[in-house]
């Protein structure tokens, strides 16, 4: 599935709108440099296997257990995923739920249950709707997808932990803000919320000092 020819000209746009609106998401912006998201196409059945196996961990722990996956089955499909027997998927580090959620995916995929060709010409709330069908998948999985599958525009899901402690540092709050609070920050960063929180990613990887000058 190719991403929208404009998508990273709809990031620069983004990124300059949000450098005018926002003083805190303008440091991050700031600070991050040339540091852009990827735009390149991902196919999108290798991105809901993704997520699946990101689940409740870490990115390090996520991306080996994704090696070992594509050493197993190179082509990742539906029919080579249901070429793995149980035990096959268990040795590389899926547990049983994962791998329960990975055949369920594959199956709808397989029986045309979930047209996968057709998630980039729905709105966000059909592509969540038939995501969250699937077992395992929940509005965060959905939400993953419409931003870095997709490239959807304006996605802002407040239920990821990076995304709250993101806009922790850039609201400047000393405790983890309530999700009222972030959605109303984040209306003034519409309609250019998936750009705003790639940024507040960005923000919990840069150093302290960042956020500390704009507070003295």
């Amino acid at each position: 599935m190719p991403a929208p020819p404009d998508a990273a000209q709809h990031f620069e746009r983004a990124r300059r709108a949000l450098l005018r609106r926002d003083p805190g998401i303008a440091r991050v912006i700031r600070a991050s440099g040339p540091h852009r998201p990827s735009f390149e196409p991902r196919d999108p059945f290798r991105a809901l296997v993704g997520a699946v196996v990101s689940q409740q961990l870490s990115t390090r722990a996520a991306a080996t257990i994704q090696a070992r996956l594509d050493a197993l089955a190179p082509d990742l499909s539906p029919t080579a995923l249901d070429g793995q027997p149980d035990t096959a998927l268990r040795a590389i580090g899926l547990s049983g739920q994962k791998v329960s959620y990975l055949r369920d995916l594959s199956s709808r995929v397989a029986e045309g249950r979930l047209d996968l060709t057709r998630l980039h010409t729905l709105d966000d709330d059909a592509v969540t709707e038939a995501i969250v069908a699937v077992r395992g998948f929940g509005i965060w999985s959905a939400q993953m997808f419409l931003i870095f599958a997709l490239h959807r525009p304006d996605v802002f899901p407040t239920g990821d932990l990076g995304i709250v402690k993101g806009c922790q540092r850039v609201l400047g709050m000393k405790s983890r803000p309530a999700v009222r609070t972030m959605e109303r920050a984040a209306a003034r960063w519409a309609p250019y919320r998936s750009t705003a929180s790639w940024y507040l990613w960005r923000a919990t990887e840069l150093p302290e000092s960042v956020f500390l000058e704009a507070s003295s």
